[in-house]
Formats: C-alpha cells, structure tokens, sequence
C-alpha cells in the first residue's frame, strides 16, 4: 500500500494537466495513510484478538476499493466510480473495528 501510494503521488505530478490529478492524489494519501494504521494494527494484532484482525482486513479492502477505484476512474473514467464508496464504508469500518478491538481485544490478565 505504501508503494502504491508513493506510485500515485507520483503519477499525480506527472499528470497535474489533466483533471484526474486530484483523484490520483487523494488515492496516494489514503494508500500511505492506511498503510501506516495497518503497520499498527499488525504490530498489535495476536492471534486472539479478533477485531484487530477484522480492522486489517477491512483496512485492506477499504484500501483497494477507495484508492483502486479512484486509480482507475483517472484511467479508464467512471465505470468503476462504485468502488469508491464501498472501499470508503469499509475504511470506516476499519476505523470501527479498531476502536472495538481496544475495549473487547484485552489481554488476558494473570
């Protein structure tokens, strides 16, 4: 995720011209931005803890859907324009779970 959003930073630069730029831009933020909450969420994650599992995943496909959406809306234009939302309601569920998962997800004490 994080090389993917370095990759479209840079193909927003290159294709500041046209209108697509800013759709490319805020793919790359999302990309690098949730890339570096899946970094949490692995560091944090044990094998028990089901709702941090539960936010990388949807971190994942909220990733994949929002920014690949937008990625290929500049390419190819608006037939894969539904991606977005879906991707974006599954970030928002990322963001959900991990909440959860601070009060559910404890340790056991001893």
């Amino acid at each position: 995720m994080g090389a993917a959003g370095v990759a479209l930073a840079a193909a927003a630069a290159h294709l500041a011209a046209s209108g697509q730029a800013p759709n490319l831009q805020l793919a790359s933020g999302f990309l690098i931005f949730h890339a570096l909450a899946l970094l949490g969420v692995a560091a944090l994650t044990r094998a028990t803890e089901r709702w941090l599992r539960i936010a990388g995943a949807l971190f994942s496909l909220g990733s994949l859907c929002f920014s690949g959406g937008l990625a290929l809306v500049a390419a190819i234009g608006q037939g894969v324009a539904p991606l977005v939302p879906v991707g974006g309601t599954a970030l928002i569920l990322g963001w959900i779970a991990l909440s959860v998962s601070a009060v559910f997800d404890r340790p056991p004490t001893t």
